[in-house]
Formats: structure tokens, C-alpha cells, sequence
């Protein structure tokens, strides 16, 4: 057996008359949709040309010399048993296993009168037809059918061929016609099936795209919060102290007017990181290193300049950990400060432990509310849901709420075990 390379397949469809073939094959596919019925008058208008018209301008042109006598019917009853095995074909594919039945039941009318027909053809189109559209539970009834009308065939011509003999020949015609109605029908079903699956395919394809969209939205929005919330209340908290302190410290006001541009122009540096990384742009954006752990401490220092007490413990091999575990506490803890800086004000202490245990990283943050020791409670906005998706990223835990005694606390836990297979 000899395969044919891609190239040669290539090579063949490359060919005009090949393109050609396929262009008119297409069109009489939308034709057929469209208009269903000329295809099947088609056929029957073909069947009736090639075997029925030569009925009447050769009658006897192809049985003289015959050891077999067959009936000679008058016009009509040879136009009717004609009409009889043709015109059924028109249903053949909307009802392809009545139209088998009536053509079968004619086949077998004639054949008991000992007429011969060349439109007995019909026969063989209607058994493919009836193995293409028809139900596969009709087949077995329709081979049956099939069996005993070659049986019969097969007796009435024996005086010409042996019995085996004629049933050899008719038997492998049905089976042919029988073959290529299944092959049809399994190759139909198996582009209807690569279809349905390419379909399929570029929906799960779309959901996927969606849902990566949905999940970077997301990410940046956080990301943006954390950003612009955390800094924008540092300056808002520095513009309130500095207005204040104007004409009783103008030192104190300068100070803060100079914080105010260090903490804005940090904001916009880190947005404009952000943005080149989602603009497309030939040039390649300005890329920093993200927060660290270790940049906590400059966190807490622009805090400290907003007003806050700010103490600030660490325990625990905390540079050895994850790059993305410390990003994540590095976030957490800037955004329960902006929340301190945002409700519970100036006059505030705040206390910020991390401690890494095992395989446990945990985070405390607390203030002690306003100067009265109270703080009005927050509502579940931005912030926190953003916390605990970063601590459910690291199989981890949030948990934020007023503490006793006044104030606000907000403790995470972070699983910072190495992923199997080595870090990620």
C-alpha cells in the first residue's frame, strides 16, 4: 500500500480542476439546502430518462434470443408499474423507508406478473437511499425486504443463470448499493461530529479568553486600589495636617507640602508602571522590582509622616520567602494602613507584626481607633474583599474587626510552603 505524502494531497488541491470541483460541489450543497426538492426530481427526471424512456423505443431490443418469455403488458400498466418505482423516489430522503416499501411492494407486483423493467433500477436507489437517511432501526427489515425480492428475482431467471449464480450478481449489487449508503452516512456523521466539536471548541476557547480577561481585570483593579488608595489618603491625611499647622508651624507646614509630592509622585511612577505594562507599545516599558517585605518599613515611614504612631515587628526568616508571598503581605499591610489612615484618622497608633512560622506566614495589624478609642466600623468594600483574595491565593486567611477596647485589627495567615516539584 502506498501512502500519499501531505505534499501530494497538497499538490492535488492545489489543482484548478480540483478547486473547481470543490466550488461547484459547495454551490449545489446550498442549492440543495435551499431547495430541497430539485435534487430528488433530479433523480427521479434521471431514472426515468435512462430507464424508462427506452422501455417504449426498444421494447424487445435487449431480451430477443432469451430462453425466458416475460409478460407484455399494454402502455398503461407498463406506465403504472414505471410510476410506481419512480415517482416514490421524490420521498426518499424525507420518508426514504416508505418510499423503500412502495418500491419494494411494486418490485415484487411485477416480477410475480413476469414483467421486466429496466426501472427495476429504482430499487437499488432506494435501498441506498433507505441505508443514508433512514432509521437504523428499519435496516434489518429492509434487508429482509431486500433478500426476498432477489430471491425471487433469482428463480424467475434461472432458466438463463444458474440460481447461485444470480443470486451471486444480485446480492453483490445490494451490497454495493447497501455500502455506499454506510459510507455516506459515517463520513455525514463524522463531519457533523468535527463540526459540533470545532463549535465547541471556540466556545470553551471564548469562555477561557473571557475568563482571563475578567481575571486580569480583576488583578489590576486591586492592584490600582492598592496604588492610588493607599496614597491618596497619605497625601489627603499630610494636606489636612499641613493646612492646620500653616500659621502655628510653617516648618511643619513645608514638611508636609514636601511629603505630599514624594508620596504623589511615588503614586504616579507606580501607575505609569502599570499602565506601560498594559499599553501595547513597541518600547519596552520601565520595569521596577515589586514591594517587598523589606520595603515595609519605607511604608511605614511615609505613615509615620501622615500622623500615626506606626511600631513595626518582624520574626522569622522573612527575606527567604517567596517573592510573590512577600508582594502579598506587602499589600495586605498597605491596605489595612489606608483603611487606619482613612477611619480611624491621625491621632491613631498602629501595630504591625509578621512573623514566619514553619510554613505559616502571619500578619497582625492593629490601631487603636480615634483619639476616644473608638472607630467607625467600615463597610466590606474594595480593600478587604481585595485582602482576602490575596490571602486566598496562598491558602490563606483574613480576618478584620473591631478589637475590645477600641480599635480595628486585621490578621492574615499565609501558607508558604513550596509548591511540589520546586518554587514557582
Amino acid at each position: 500500500m502506498t501512502d500519499v505524502s501531505s505534499d501530494d494531497t497538497a499538490g492535488v488541491a492545489g489543482q484548478p480542476l480540483f478547486t473547481r470541483a470543490l466550488a461547484i460541489g459547495r454551490r449545489l450543497r446550498r442549492l440543495d439546502r435551499a431547495h430541497p426538492w430539485l435534487l430528488d426530481a433530479a433523480v427521479v427526471a434521471a431514472v426515468a430518462l435512462l430507464f424508462c424512456v427506452p422501455e417504449f423505443v426498444h421494447p424487445d431490443g435487449d431480451r430477443d434470443g432469451l430462453p425466458i418469455t416475460f409478460t407484455q403488458l399494454p402502455v398503461a400498466g407498463t406506465l403504472a408499474l414505471q410510476a410506481g418505482l419512480v415517482l416514490p423516489l421524490l420521498a426518499r430522503r424525507r420518508a426514504p423507508s416508505a418510499a423503500f416499501a412502495v418500491i419494494a411492494a411494486v418490485f415484487a407486483l411485477q416480477w410475480s406478473l413476469g414483467v421486466f423493467l429496466r426501472a427495476d433500477v429504482a430499487l437499488l436507489v432506494a435501498l441506498y437511499s433507505a441505508t443514508l437517511h433512514g432509521r437504523v432501526r428499519h435496516l434489518p427489515w429492509v434487508g429482509a425486504a431486500v433478500a426476498g425480492l432477489v430471491v425471487q428475482v433469482a428463480v424467475r431467471v434461472s432458466p438463463l443463470v444458474s440460481v447461485w449464480g444470480a443470486l451471486f450478481f444480485l446480492v453483490s449489487t445490494a451490497i454495493a448499493a447497501a455500502a455506499l449508503g454506510f459510507a455516506v452516512r459515517i463520513r455525514r456523521a463524522q463531519l457533523a461530529n468535527l463540526r459540533e466539536r470545532a463549535a465547541r471548541l471556540e466556545v470553551e476557547r471564548d469562555q477561557r479568553s473571557r475568563l482571563a480577561t475578567a481575571t486580569e481585570r480583576t488583578r489590576v483593579a486591586r492592584e490600582m486600589h492598592d496604588i492610588i488608595g493607599h496614597n491618596l489618603s497619605v497625601i489627603i491625611s499630610l494636606a489636612d495636617g499641613g493646612a492646620y499647622a500653616a500659621e502655628a508651624a510653617p516648618e511643619r507646614s513645608r514638611e508636609a507640602l514636601r511629603l505630599v509630592g514624594e508620596s504623589g509622585r511615588q503614586a504616579l511612577g507606580e501607575l505609569r508602571r502599570m499602565l506601560g505594562v498594559l499599553r501595547e507599545q513597541a518600547a519596552t516599558p520601565e520595569l521596577h522590582p515589586q514591594p517587598r517585605i523589606a520595603d515595609i518599613e519605607a511604608l511605614c515611614g511615609r505613615l509615620r509622616a501622615a500622623g500615626p504612631e506606626v511600631s513595626y515587628r518582624s520574626g522569622g526568616d522573612l527575606d527567604a520567602l517567596d517573592r510573590g508571598v512577600q508582594l502579598m503581605a506587602y499589600r495586605i499591610v498597605q491596605e489595612a494602613l489606608t483603611n487606619t489612615l482613612k477611619h480611624a484618622g491621625p491621632g491613631t497608633r498602629v501595630h504591625i507584626t509578621l512573623t514566619a512560622e514553619g510554613t505559616r506566614l502571619r500578619i497582625d495589624v492593629q490601631d487603636t481607633g480615634l483619639p476616644d478609642g473608638s472607630r467607625p466600623a467600615p463597610g466590606e468594600g474594595h480593600g478587604l474583599t481585595g485582602m482576602r483574595e490575596r490571602a486566598a491565593l496562598y491558602g490563606g486567611t483574613l480576618t478584620a474587626g473591631p478589637v475590645p477596647g477600641g480599635g480595628w485589627a486585621v490578621r492574615a495567615v499565609l501558607d508558604v510552603s513550596p509548591l511540589p516539584g520546586g518554587p514557582a
